[in-house]
């Protein structure tokens, strides 16, 4: 099974928010800090595939989980709370007016 990999500047989907990545020989260095770029430490990375995870760890490096349910699953809680919906405005007034029409 592969590990999930931390993000690296060297990435092509790799992009800084201010524009301060100054790619080198031997990596990328930080104009903002004036040290080596650490996508963990810095505010402004970014992934242009919108993979960057928090603590920089690469989405795509990752497996997904997935779990199979059956359609009862979803309705096991009898709780009036938690099945509950809440209507606001145009909504609301439609289903009161509905409401109101049955008692007669």
């Amino acid at each position: 099974m592969a590990q999930s990999k931390a993000c690296s500047p060297s990435c092509s989907s790799f992009r800084c928010g201010k524009n301060a990545a100054w790619f080198r020989r031997d990596g990328v260095w930080c104009k903002d800090g004036d040290e080596y770029c650490t996508v963990v430490k810095c505010t402004y990375a970014m992934c242009s595939k919108r993979r960057l995870l928090s603590q920089g760890i690469c989405g795509e490096t990752v497996k997904r989980k997935t779990v199979e349910r059956q359609p009862d699953e979803f309705f096991e809680d009898d709780d009036p709370k938690l099945n509950a919906m809440h209507l606001k405005g145009k909504a609301l007034r439609k289903l009161s007016r509905h409401e109101d029409d049955d008692d007669f």
